[in-house]
């Protein structure tokens, strides 16, 4: 068993995305993340994403999306400065 994780508390940012759709009201309630929608050919998509400044908020976070209870499609950890929302923000909606 490995139990060297370096790094394992540093900060870093995250985009999550979720089955369905939230409000950007809702950044507030994920400690500021961006929050954008789309359509999806299966759907609405929600898209978080922002700075998380440890493993412990990260786990909370995600306990907090567990409460709403959308489906969870994915959760990766990205550079700052990284554009993988791509096209994203021009299709946000507030619905």
């Amino acid at each position: 068993m490995n139990t060297h994780h370096a790094g394992q508390h540093a900060p870093g940012c995250y985009e999550i995305r979720l089955q369905g759709r939230l409000d950007r009201r809702w950044s507030t309630w994920f400690d500021g993340m961006t929050v954008t929608t789309r359509s999806d050919p299966a759907g609405a998509l929600t898209i978080l994403r922002g700075h998380v400044v440890d493993q412990a908020a990260l786990h909370g976070l995600l306990a907090r999306l567990r409460d709403i209870g959308l489906p969870l499609i994915s959760i990766i950890r990205v550079e700052p400065d990284t554009e993988l929302g791509h096209g994203i923000a021009g299709e946000e909606n507030d619905r």
